[in-house]
């Protein structure tokens, strides 16, 4: 198989225009990925078109109809040896138009960069090794349930976890005294604590607390008014009369023109 030729420029000429910056161009009209062929589309044409060179970048030279080959007539583009200057950070330009691939590509064919997978759950703890409230039934349950499904524990013979449960249910039973009188002693406890609650010179203390002469004097003030009495909210302290005579005679005024001419209206 023939090896295939780099590109290279076979002539020094160029269109003699201002050298094309890609930082000027959208990112979308040219291809400088590494390890493939140069192209851009050409500013003039905007078809696909390689670029040659290797330190002086230029498109190569083409023309504008595309059926030359049919016959017609063959125009040279004026973008052909267009110089073009590589200004860009080519890395970060590749990991943009990666992510633009990525976000473009339908939701079914996308596939994540790592695989995550949902860890398998453990097998569950056996009853013996499970640490929870032990009581006296507790245990006994679990250490007959395991003797009729066990084939290893036999009269006096255990299995290993037979034997955690022949030991948890004798541990069990010989502290069972002990915490049944803890259990009395806290209702004990519990039933003196309501006891001082509710004692008669406790509650006797509560009424002198929150009562007394101050609550008994206040409750006798809460007496009938005689008819015809004068209530003490009506002193000589108390003003009878507006501030200012004027002003508030002037307000009347106004507001009985007002009032006349809303009925006036109204009538009408």
């Amino acid at each position: 198989m023939p090896r295939k030729r780099p590109g290279r420029v076979r002539t020094k000429n160029t269109n003699r225009r201002e050298a094309l910056k890609l930082s000027s161009m959208a990112p979308e009209d040219f291809n400088v990925r590494p390890g493939e062929v140069k192209s851009i589309a050409c500013p003039d044409c905007r078809t696909w078109r390689r670029i040659m060179g290797d330190t002086v970048l230029k498109i190569r030279e083409h023309c504008i109809s595309d059926k030359v080959a049919e016959g017609g007539k063959h125009e040279r583009c004026p973008g052909t040896d267009q110089v073009v200057i590589i200004d860009i950070d080519v890395q970060r330009w590749h990991a943009r138009q990666n992510r633009l691939l990525r976000d473009a590509m339908p939701q079914e064919n996308r596939r994540a960069a790592q695989q995550f997978y949902k860890p398998i759950p453990g097998p569950a703890a056996p009853v013996s090794r499970i640490k929870a409230e032990i009581t006296l039934e507790t245990a006994r349950q679990s250490y007959l349930a395991h003797r009729r499904g066990c084939t290893l524990c036999v009269k006096g013979q255990h299995c290993t976890d037979g034997g955690l449960l022949a030991r948890r249910y004798v541990l069990a039973l010989n502290q069972e005294p002990a915490r049944r009188e803890a259990l009395k002693e806290q209702e004990r406890q519990e039933r003196r604590t309501m006891r001082k609650q509710t004692a008669t010179a406790v509650r006797r203390a509560q009424w002198a607390k929150h009562g007394g002469e101050e609550v008994e004097t206040a409750n006798n003030r809460c007496a009938e008014r005689i008819a015809g009495s004068l209530s003490e909210f009506r002193g000589p302290e108390l003003p009878l009369a507006p501030q200012d005579p004027e002003g508030h005679d002037r307000r009347q005024a106004e507001l009985g023109k007002e009032y006349a001419a809303r009925t006036s209206a109204s009538a009408v």
